[in-house]
């Protein structure tokens, strides 16, 4: 019985690249210090005083800072190459969460949470890309599942950490934030070996590049995808203040509900794209996922929601993250060439950044005029009707 079950781990882990499992390595010390973004509306609500509705209005400077950094990171990684944007980024990232930890007037927090969101999403279109140009075809969604589970890894460590830390001082977030940054870039520099990418791209001619921005098909995806991710981001914002402030949970508890979510993509994920990789349309996956997600939303309305149960909501709603943002990469990236690469990915990080300042935003103000209940059914009914016209969107994939 043990056997196929270890042969699948195997099998799921066989075949990828050095520098793939290199990128991976820097996602998990990067992603181990993840602890600002899940507990920084408990930060400004608890240490600095401030309501939901203006933690919600910092968020949505987070998310135009992340959605002009993803931008232009996708424009510099197709002029420059993804090596010098990676370690630029992580190292403006890092000092830039020492510099956020000491602002405490409201503007300035802004603007810092806008330039720290800048930097850190910029890095993100140049990892996307190389990740798909250290991999093939053949095990591309598994190569992008393997630098999910280090993220996912990374965020179970740094959510139990980091609510532990919080629990102590929620300045200590900051720093280990930052140095986790700046650890990542040093690994890239020491291990990663830079590219003439422009020699790299004239070695993959291709007869016509079609830009992102005139894929018509790929545009009405994004635009889905924006929709799916205003809902998802919820999971990092208003969940963890409605999980504080309406159930009464102890930040140890809620970083520990938040890294069961790693925890279980770090077992489950790799092996299970690698039994559906191939096997089926990738836009049916993620129509799945989809609805998954949403149903877990709308189950956060039970009456007397209490730990046990919300371990069952964030375990069902890790599944439909697992069915369908690995398969979201892949479609992505499946539409793309190395010429316009960075355009495929800056678009792609670009929705989700742009969800960063509509979702909490949006989900805050919501929740705060009419409740959580209201915040929940919203965001559920929204995921299913995302899940319906992306199963029904015309494309050529098979």
């Amino acid at each position: 019985m043990l056997t196929p079950v270890f042969a699948a781990y195997k099998n799921a882990y066989t075949g990828l690249s050095r520098s793939t499992w290199l990128l991976s390595i820097v996602m998990l010390i990067n992603r181990s210090g993840t602890m600002v973004v899940p507990f920084l509306t408990l930060y400004l609500i608890r240490t600095l005083g401030y309501t939901v509705s203006e933690a919600g209005f910092v968020f949505a400077f987070f998310g135009a800072g992340a959605f002009s950094g993803a931008y232009f990171g996708g424009k510099l990684t197709d002029k420059i190459g993804f090596y010098p944007v990676q370690i630029i980024t992580l190292v403006g990232g890092g000092l830039m969460f020492f510099a956020l930890s000491a602002m405490k007037t409201y503007w300035l927090i802004c603007l810092f949470t806008y330039l720290l969101a800048f930097i850190n999403e910029a890095f993100r279109p140049a990892n996307s890309a190389a990740v798909a140009f250290y991999s093939n075809p053949g095990n591309r969604t598994r190569s992008y599942a393997l630098n999910r589970l280090a993220i996912n890894i990374g965020w179970a460590v740094g959510s139990s950490v980091g609510g532990i830390l919080a629990h102590i001082n929620y300045s200590l977030l900051f720093y280990v934030d930052g140095i986790t940054n700046l650890a990542a870039a040093v690994l890239i520099w020491k291990f990663l070996k830079p590219l003439n990418f422009k020699e790299e791209i004239a070695r993959h001619k291709v007869t016509k590049a079609l830009s992102a921005y005139k894929d018509k098909t790929y545009l009405v995806f994004i635009l889905l995808t924006v929709f799916f991710a205003c809902c998802f981001f919820q999971i990092f914002t208003n969940l963890s203040a409605f999980f504080a402030e309406e159930l009464h949970f102890s930040e140890p508890l809620i970083g520990f509900l938040l890294a069961i979510n790693g925890v279980i993509i770090a077992i489950v994920e790799m092996v299970l794209v690698y039994k559906l990789e191939g096997r089926g349309k990738n836009l049916h996956y993620i129509s799945l996922g989809i609805f998954m997600v949403g149903l877990s939303f709308l189950m956060l309305n039970i009456p007397g929601l209490g730990p046990m149960v919300a371990f069952f909501i964030i375990t069902l709603l890790t599944f439909g993250e697992i069915f369908s943002m690995p398969f979201m990469n892949s479609f992505w990236i499946g539409r793309s060439q190395p010429a316009n690469r960075g355009q495929y990915a800056a678009l792609y990080t670009m929705a989700w950044s742009a969800a960063q300042t509509l979702g909490p935003l949006g989900g805050s103000q919501i929740a705060g005029y009419f409740g959580f209940k209201w915040l929940w059914f919203s965001v559920g009914l929204t995921c299913f009707i995302v899940a319906l016209l992306i199963r029904r969107l015309k494309t050529s994939e098979s």
